[in-house]
């Protein structure tokens, strides 16, 4: 965070002294309009450039692979870990329902099971759990 507000502050002062510099050249009578104009445009195209290229170049985390073992330790079966997965995308009973084709109360039957087979009370307890034993990507 630092490192970015001193950068900011360091392009902000050299766009500022830039401008100064031709104010007074631009007064001199030493350069025209057009050039003082043009500089100021590449230098605002340099900085558009970093500054993409800064955004762009975001560390992305390394994905770690689903401990499948682990899923059948708990003992949960394919539909339930199918339930858990819309769950982590946070759908609600109903929406996990019409996305797999099933009933809302037999979606909430696999939540129960879910829950008690993860030593879980709530859903959002579930997918912290299941994160921790890496069973669903983070």
């Amino acid at each position: 965070m630092k490192k970015t507000v001193f950068v900011f502050a360091a392009l902000i002062v050299a766009l500022l002294l830039l401008f100064q510099i031709s104010k007074y050249t631009y007064v001199s009578g030493n350069l025209s309009i057009e050039i003082v104009i043009a500089i100021i445009a590449v230098v605002f195209l340099i900085i558009g450039i970093f500054l993409n290229k800064k955004s762009l170049q975001k560390k992305q985390l390394p994905r770690q692979a689903i401990d499948k073992r682990r899923i059948e330790q708990l003992g949960l079966s394919s539909r339930e870990y199918e339930v858990l997965l819309e769950i982590s995308k946070g759908l609600s009973n109903k929406e996990i329902g019409e996305k797999l084709f099933v009933s809302e109360s037999t979606i909430k039957t696999h939540v129960s099971n879910i829950l008690v087979k993860l030593d879980a009370k709530r859903r959002t307890q579930a997918i912290q759990k299941a994160k921790e034993m890496r069973i669903i990507p983070l």
